[in-house]
């Protein structure tokens, strides 16, 4: 009878071609690795790889083996996690806010992989706004979600960075800075900016659209706003000019606006949120498919 272990020893030697890496994978001594295999191999009846001091290759006979066991193993895989997945709880729904454009570019990629792997769980997406960017996680509307940084709560969990995006300033077509290369934050202290309703942390907003000048000269907030839509529609009225993230442009863009970008001001941060005494297998699951897609991308998307 051939043994798990023996199996799976096989398997990952047959994809790694390397004892060392098959040993790293598999948490085991070079040693029990070459052990293991020559015991499948007696049971076999025939060598199933073909070693030499620089090589190792699957034989004719190793890679018959391997074609054949390795999509059944793969099979296996995925009854026993839906199996685990269900006494977990990794079934039911999920409700994923996002603010903005969410994962962006990598939104797709994120939802594809969960779908995949959690089949019996359904995904819902929720926008949020910037008036109380944390109040639907809080409150259980959602159980993950997209938002930009900084969120400094105690009780929620800062997850994987999904974006990393410069930051624009968007103002009426025909305002005096429009057509620059680039402006300063410096240069807008005698601009109007806007205040934001409601809950919006003092601390994140602040981060958003600054009070101040690097050099720390006042600038004044006009009307508090609410959403992308009701900022950009203030904006090309002529009401202020606000800093914004540079999806803002692509998402939301309209031809009374245009946008400059920013010099002096960080870069935002966009990461997967939760609540972290809400966290359970679901959003575990979620979050694990956000770290994958994201290592996939080689780091955070670029906006």
């Amino acid at each position: 009878m051939v043994e798990r272990q023996e199996l799976e020893t096989f398997l990952t030697l047959a994809e790694e071609l390397h004892f060392g890496r098959t040993a790293e994978r598999l948490l085991l001594s070079q040693a029990r690795v070459s052990q293991t295999v020559k015991k499948l191999e007696r049971k076999i009846g025939a060598p199933l790889f073909e070693r030499t001091s620089r090589v190792v290759r699957l034989s004719p006979l190793g890679r018959r083996l391997y074609e054949d066991i390795a999509p059944l193993h793969k099979e296996m895989e995925a009854v026993v996690a839906r199996a685990k997945d269900a006494a977990r709880g990794v079934e039911g729904e999920l409700s994923v806010g996002f603010l903005g454009s969410g994962a962006g570019s990598l939104t797709g990629a994120v939802l594809s992989a969960f779908r995949e792997r959690r089949p019996g769980c359904e995904v819902r997406m929720r926008e949020t706004q910037f008036q109380d960017p944390l109040g639907a996680l809080r409150g259980g509307e959602v159980d993950v979600l997209f938002t930009c940084l900084p969120v400094e709560e105690p009780d929620l969990t800062v997850g994987p960075v999904v974006i990393n995006e410069p930051r624009l300033l968007a103002l009426p077509v025909g305002h005096p800075l429009a057509g620059r290369a680039s402006v300063s934050l410096e240069e807008l202290a005698g601009e109007t900016f806007f205040g934001v309703v409601n809950g919006a942390p003092a601390y994140w907003w602040d981060f958003h659209v600054p009070p101040r000048t690097p050099s720390g000269r006042v600038i004044r907030r006009g009307q508090a706003v609410a959403s992308f839509q009701e900022l950009m529609t203030l904006v090309a009225a002529g009401q202020g000019v606000s800093p914004v993230v540079a999806s803002v442009e692509h998402y939301y863009a309209r031809p009374d606006v245009t946008f400059v970008p920013l010099r002096d001001v960080a870069s935002a941060d966009v990461a997967l949120v939760w609540r972290t005494a809400g966290a359970n297998a679901r959003t575990e699951a979620f979050a694990a498919a956000v770290r994958d897609a994201v290592e996939a991308n080689g780091g955070p998307a670029a906006f």
